[in-house]
């Protein structure tokens, strides 16, 4: 592969984080790592292209894996994903710092940097952990219906890592499950088996809401990842009501999750459908 794992990088601790993710994904799937600073003026790209190279030395040194680098100036809602797009890197491993306090707005500022690109995005919170190595991926099933994508990176994912994935169900409050969250699980099922990719079916308790079992199942299980897709056509007020994935992204438990978009343009294909 030629491709590049993007990483948004604004020198914090949880950049640093962002960085050994991308590491330990580059070594895996035989990519490059690129950093990404985002200038609030023009002035100011000399000045960080050199601090930006200088951690990039640092940052081989680590872990003996020399970044490429890049400053733009710009905004972290617009400059990320052109950056993403232009250099077709393979996904963009970024950094949040949660969701405590002052600090909800973090997990908003991410979801808005993520929704629309067409690169998938992993979002991290702390290091890599000890021995971790993808084995665990957790796949939440409801009703939406455009699983398909998650299911190809679950696949991806799955060649490089021998992962095993558990399918976390959508449930009603007496363990029923719905008509379209079954269509989704059998044809989620059917992809698994036909890949022979290891799973396992789990039914959500129904005892929360949908999101905060997802989180605390993958945390039961010591989850390395897990994956999600974003809401077609979020809106403003999602953001300010505090939609679902940002809570997902900005997990208390701190377990990675890449976050996918749905792809309108391949709805052609047969892609942004289950059925």
């Amino acid at each position: 592969m030629e491709n590049t794992i993007l990483v948004a990088y604004d020198f914090s601790d949880v950049a640093m984080d962002a960085v050994a993710h991308a590491v330990f994904l580059s070594k895996k799937l035989n990519t490059g790592v690129t950093l990404l600073h985002i200038a609030k003026k023009a002035d100011e790209v000399p000045e960080m292209e050199a601090q930006l190279q200088t951690e990039a030395t640092k940052i081989n040194e680590i872990y003996n894996v020399m970044p490429e680098t890049v400053v733009r100036e710009g905004t972290i809602f617009k400059t990320i994903n052109e950056v993403a797009h232009e250099m077709e890197c393979m996904m963009v491993v970024m950094g949040t710092h949660g969701m405590k306090g002052l600090q909800k707005l973090t997990g908003s500022w991410a979801l808005k940097v993520i929704v629309g690109s067409k690169v998938p995005f992993l979002v991290v919170q702390a290091p890599p952990r000890p021995m971790a190595d993808m084995k665990k991926v957790v796949f939440p099933v409801d009703f939406k219906s455009e699983n398909k994508q998650k299911l190809k990176w679950a696949q991806f994912m799955s060649q490089f890592f021998d992962s095993k994935v558990f399918l976390f169900s959508a449930t009603s409050k007496d363990g029923v499950v719905e008509s379209r969250t079954k269509a989704n699980l059998v044809f989620s099922k059917s992809f698994l088996e036909e890949n022979r990719i290891d799973y396992e079916l789990v039914l959500s308790p129904d005892t929360s809401v949908f999101s905060q079992e997802i989180i605390d199942f993958a945390e039961k299980q010591e989850a390395d990842m897990i994956i999600i897709i974003t809401t077609r056509d979020i809106a403003f007020h999602d953001y300010i009501l505090a939609a679902h994935e940002q809570y997902m992204i900005a997990n208390a438990a701190k377990i990675p999750v890449l976050v996918i978009n749905p792809r309108t343009d391949l709805m052609r294909y047969g892609y942004g459908n289950f059925g």
